[in-house]
């Protein structure tokens, strides 16, 4: 199952986290060093749901934004 929206195509980015040590200037240390940078994902808040495809009920994957705002009819 691949990590996008159905309805809205919202898929995973791609970011960075930045490791730092050392104490802030402003709280009497001589700053902050980057010691590391490595990659990591943001990726959708994604749900599978019943929902009506052209009259028929079908599972999908939908992002929580989308059934939030109403864009999807769920079915039980």
């Amino acid at each position: 199952m691949s990590k996008v929206c159905e309805i809205c195509g919202k898929k995973p980015l791609a970011g960075r986290t930045i490791t730092r040590r050392g104490l802030a200037k402003k709280k009497g240390g001589v700053g902050q060093k980057i010691t590391g940078i490595s990659p990591r994902r943001f990726l959708p808040n994604l749900k599978t749901v019943r929902a009506l495809v052209k009259g028929v009920p079908m599972r999908i994957t939908v992002c929580v934004k989308c059934l939030k705002s109403g864009k999807v009819i769920k079915t039980v």
